[in-house]
């Protein structure tokens, strides 16, 4: 047959499907179409991303640890319904454009949902490629620009930065009668929004900061702003930063002589804060925290016990948050046959689950729980108060 010559009908009529079925596809909204790993056959496709190397990797290390626990708990029990959960860890390194690049990735791969990340600015670079493909996403991350994505794909596995600080803020200001307040944070997002949120919640108490020292994400010497904090002599000196930062903000604190107790959410609880800062740098420091510890109810102490015998290293936060926010997942992923999109981000939003944290129930903001509490390190360790 010649180029001119005129094809025949079966192949225009094929020709005609094939154009008809592409229009379909490039018209479909956002979040309508059906993810190969939410199939009726084959894995059930999970990504989870996070920091794991860098500064940052310690976040990585524990969600990616808490994940894999509740997907090996399920598989153990057959999966869902008889299909295994495939677990699979993205590094994002700590950073918003390798986090964004990811997420186009992971939608290329077919994966059907994320967990992650633990880095709000990381979670927030993403979030609109993981609305436009229809991935939900459950995040470690607290800052309250999660909640200002406005994106119905987006959920926390965990309370926001206004929820820890204004548990903290009422404790500090209300219980414990401190009128001067020091600051320091960092400039990045999880940093301003643990600024803003405590500024806010100390203003509506009616206390002002003394001071109030912003740093930079890669900071090393802090000593010109713990300096100017030294010099108003606080009762207590309120930190929002990450763990390795915030260990050497107290650490060099104290080689200045500044006894004052440090005070903060949920990076102030970890190991790695204490073990970069040196334990005796942070007896007294006062945690507002969701989770502080795993002797808190006999959940946790099933779940440090399983994650023990797994790992060979003691459960945290960072770890509990994200066995529930997969528990919380892979429940709305059973409970709706494997729905994919919008779909599956209803089940989540519909999902009651009773966790290590306290009790989820998601509203449209995509928080589910709204509730923290105060513990202090105490000969190493975070002894609740009351």
């Amino acid at each position: 047959m010649s180029r001119n010559s005129r094809p025949s009908a079966p192949r225009t009529l094929l020709a005609t499907a094939v154009a008809v079925a592409a229009s379909l596809t490039a018209c479909s909204a956002p979040g309508d179409s059906d993810k190969g790993g939410g199939s009726g056959s084959g894995p059930i496709k999970i990504a989870v991303v996070d920091a794991r190397s860098g500064q940052l990797s310690s976040l990585g290390d524990w969600e990616y640890k808490g994940a894999k626990l509740a997907v090996d708990e399920w598989n153990k029990q057959g999966g869902i319904d008889g299909r295994k959960i495939e677990l699979k860890s993205f590094d994002d390194q700590g950073d918003p454009t390798t986090g964004t690049n990811l997420a186009r990735k992971i939608a290329s791969e077919n994966y059907i949902a994320m967990i992650g990340t633990a880095e709000s600015a990381v979670t927030i670079a993403m979030a609109p490629v993981l609305k436009q493909e229809g991935i939900p996403n459950i995040t470690s991350g607290q800052s309250d620009g999660l909640v200002a994505v406005k994106s119905e794909f987006l959920f926390l596995n965990g309370p926001t930065s206004t929820t820890y600080d204004t548990t903290l803020a009422k404790y500090l200001i209300q219980t414990k009668g401190y009128k001067k307040i020091a600051m320091i944070s960092n400039n990045g997002s999880f940093g301003k929004g643990e600024h803003d949120a405590f500024t806010k919640a100390a203003d509506d108490l009616g206390v002002t900061p003394v001071t109030d020292q912003v740093v930079t994400t890669d900071q090393k010497d802090f000593s010109a702003a713990l300096t100017k904090i030294r010099a108003t002599k606080p009762q207590v000196i309120f930190i929002g930063s990450e763990e390795v930062e915030a260990g050497l903000i107290v650490k060099q604190a104290r080689d200045l002589g500044i006894t004052a107790p440090f005070a903060g959410a949920a990076p102030q609880g970890t190991p790695v804060f204490a073990q970069t800062a040196g334990q005796a740098a942070v007896e007294g420091t006062i945690v507002s925290s969701p989770y502080l510890g795993n002797d808190v109810s006999p959940a946790a102490q099933k779940f440090a016990a399983a994650y023990k015998a797994a790992y060979g290293e003691d459960a945290e936060l960072h770890g509990a948050k994200a066995y529930d926010g997969t528990s919380i997942l892979l429940t709305a992923l059973k409970n709706s046959k494997v729905a994919t999109g919008k779909k599956l981000a209803d089940a989540i939003r519909a999902t009651r689950y009773d966790g290590l944290l306290g009790q989820f129930r998601y509203g449209a903001d995509g928080v589910g729980i709204t509730k923290t509490s105060i513990g202090v390190i105490t000969s190493g360790a975070l002894v609740a108060q009351k």
